[in-house]
């Protein structure tokens, strides 16, 4: 047992007893006794010790039939360690043999006891041999990272949870074969090529070239501890460098490198290490390491009884100490084990697909050691067909013959007394937004508007800028959108860049375009939106639709030409997925020199929706937004992530029961922005941000 003594902890070896306690309980006939059997097992791993008075290891036999019983055998890890358990096995079975033919005591006296060895230790590790492993371990951590960011299906959460789950591994004879023949070749252990393995997948999955993985060792490299019960094993943290584009047979190098090295200095303990290095402290990951490799070079517990047979049970795992934990061990001809998990990061599909990344590795450096580590294929081949081949078959028919405003004047032939357009007070049917545009259209034709000529248009957000729009199209140009909110220098320079044929403007607008042509330098035509349209004749869906400038990030702006073709394409995709209809509302509220505007404005003319503009600015108030969403009863709406912050901030957001999609591009989307949406809102939250 172990007690506090002017305030340390010291070990106390009480008297030899003449018997054990062993508990018993009787589950015979029971229909339910394999239930009640994984009961009591969970009962007896989640019984507490107590250390100070004991004991500290505890039995129970569970009779399951007149010939079969179950012993549970329990020990606190503070007396015992996995080889330990070994140790037990071979001497119970020594005693056994011996006592059931009434012999005596068929064990040697040990030569030392673990408080001999405890003793030894303290002395050993000092002065100048405790300096060599603290120097030693202190340059290895040294800027480690302090968290592998492995690819999670939850958010870490802020506290530890220690639930776990298992998902089994095995690797077929060949494979193990072939391992073991690759170990040989490069003078490593079987230990070290698996360990190798096991950092490339963690490497590739976290995208880090620096990886730490925890090893337990035994920790018994001395022969006159080999037969003792007690505590020996030490953790080292094994630190992998997966940089410079290193051959796997140069990566099995450096990892035997580092285990050798590691054993030399094994018996610093661990929480030593993590003093010594300092690690960042989390309560919601384990300091220096997360992930953990253990190789069980021994059996285990095995019981050989005169007149029994034993063989071993799988107890519940329902903890897990870290993130992954690796298991694995040899047993006849195969290497057999598991992955342990922790159940709030992960769910069992990911783990077992991460075992299958493992074999696959595997495989490969079996097969050809002299590739190159950073190129090696990790997916099996049929999630490779799944990922690669399967989710990117998007090709489907769709009307690529068609233009996008012939497939509007198709929704306007199937319900021209239908609502298109409404902006503040002011709504205008299928019919009159046709007829307005078409008018539009046959003015622009006799102003010199043909196929592919870039048709200016500076408007603020009204319906003025959706006859614009669709004009444009029906005279077979291609709008360019100037925004009126722009500098002067911009509009210029995107005047001067694109060259338009005219521009189209009305009168809140042209204070902000005739600086821009002052500073451009060169006469363009302007016609106001009031005046008459002249006759429309239709163009090919390979003609421009619209002309969008780049934000200049990287320099002056980029004029990005689109056909009607790849517009129409994604516009039907979009109907496809998400299915709106007469009953919808669309807010169009993106200023129309960005991408988004396109849909806004045009996916709810072509399925017969409702498109509800808002005022100039409105975009930017989420007071405004949230008012327009209830009063139009607002279905579709598009947000980047900081805008959605601020209109889910607004106190009276919850006003927006409408909302049916909401969504998101610009930007990556927060996780904690998502949860709050949900608990929010009622609709659908569609994440489209992608690299």
């Amino acid at each position: 047992t172990f007690a506090y003594v002017e305030g340390e902890v010291v070990q106390r070896i009480g008297p030899p007893q003449s018997g054990f306690d062993l508990g018993w309980t009787d589950l015979s006939g029971l229909a339910d006794g394999p239930a009640q059997l994984s009961h009591h097992i969970a009962q007896e791993v989640g019984a507490p010790f107590d250390l100070e008075h004991g004991p500290l290891i505890r039995g129970h036999v569970v009779r399951m039939g007149a010939q079969e019983h179950v012993l549970l055998l329990t020990m606190h890890h503070i007396i015992s360690d996995g080889w330990s358990i070994g140790v037990l096995g071979r001497e119970v079975s020594a005693l056994y043999a011996a006592y059931s033919r009434g012999a005596a005591d068929p064990l040697a006296p040990l030569p030392v006891q673990y408080a001999d060895y405890a003793a030894w230790q303290r002395r050993w590790l000092s002065g100048e041999m405790l300096a060599e492993q603290t120097d030693y371990w202190r340059r290895a951590l040294a800027g480690a990272p302090a968290l592998l960011e492995l690819p999670t299906d939850r958010r870490r959460p802020a506290q530890q949870d220690f639930t776990g789950g298992h998902v089994a591994l095995e690797l077929d004879e060949t494979l193990s074969d072939g391992l073991k023949a690759l170990s040989h070749r490069h003078g490593m252990t079987l230990f070290m090529t698996l360990l190798a393995g096991w950092a490339l997948v963690l490497s590739r999955l976290s995208g880090q070239q620096d990886v730490v993985i925890g090893v337990p060792s035994a920790n018994r490299s001395r022969l006159e501890v080999e037969g003792l019960i007690g505590f020996f094993v030490n953790t080292l943290a094994l630190r992998i460098e997966l940089g410079g584009t290193p051959t796997l047979a140069q990566l099995l190098e450096r990892v035997k490198e580092v285990a050798l090295q590691a054993q030399d200095n094994q018996e610093l303990p661990f929480e030593q290490v993590v003093d010594l290095v300092k690690p960042v402290r989390s309560l919601s990951h384990t300091p220096v390491f997360q992930v953990m490799f253990a190789w069980q070079s021994e059996e285990g517990a095995t019981l050989d009884l005169p007149g029994l047979q034993a063989a071993g049970i799988k107890g519940p795992r329902s903890a897990a100490k870290f993130d992954l934990t690796l298991d694995l061990k040899e047993s006849g001809g195969r290497i057999v084990g598991g992955l342990n998990y922790a159940a709030a990061l992960f769910d069992q599909q990911t783990v077992e697909r991460y075992g299958a990344y493992l074999r696959n590795a595997l495989a490969q450096m079996v097969g050809d050691a002299q590739q190159t580590a950073a190129a090696l294929p990790l997916l099996p081949q049929t999630e490779r067909q799944r990922l690669v081949e399967d989710w990117n078959a998007t090709q489907a028919p769709y009307p690529s013959q068609s233009c996008i405003h012939q497939l509007f004047e198709a929704q306007v032939a199937r319900a021209a007394q239908a609502p298109a357009v409404v902006h503040e007070e002011r709504t205008l049917s299928y019919g009159e937004l046709n007829a307005q545009a078409n008018r539009l259209a046959r003015h622009l034709r006799r102003h010199g508007v043909t196929a592919d000529s870039r048709v200016g248009i500076c408007v603020e957000r009204s319906a003025e800028m959706v006859v614009g729009l669709l004009a444009i199209l029906k005279a077979g140009g291609a709008y360019v959108p100037l925004d009126p909110a722009y500098p002067a220098d911009r509009l210029a320079y995107m005047l001067r860049d694109s060259d338009p044929a005219l521009v189209l403007t009305h009168a809140p607008a042209r204070p902000a375009l005739h600086h821009a042509l002052a500073a451009a330098r060169r006469p363009i035509a302007l016609l106001d939106l009031n005046d008459d349209a002249a006759q429309w004749a239709a163009d090919s869906p390979h003609n421009l639709a619209y002309v969008i400038y780049t934000s200049g990030s990287t320099g002056h702006p980029k004029g990005v030409m689109n056909e009607h073709r790849g517009v129409v394409n994604r516009l039907l995709w979009m109907q496809d997925t998400y299915r709106i209809d007469h009953a919808d509302a669309v807010l169009q509220k993106t200023p129309f020199s960005f991408d988004v505007s396109v849909w806004e404005f045009f996916w709810p003319l072509l399925t017969g929706a409702q498109l509800v503009i808002a005022k100039p600015g409105g975009h930017r108030d989420p007071h405004y937004l949230v008012d327009l969403i209830t009063e139009q009863q607002i279905t579709v709406a598009h947000f980047v992530p900081p805008m959605l912050r601020m209109l889910l901030a607004e106190p009276e957001v919850t006003r927006c029961r409408s909302l049916r999609h909401v969504i998101c591009s610009g930007e990556a989307l927060p996780y904690d922005l998502q949860q709050q949406f949900f608990r929010l809102l009622p609709g659908q939250l569609h994440n489209l941000y992608g690299p």
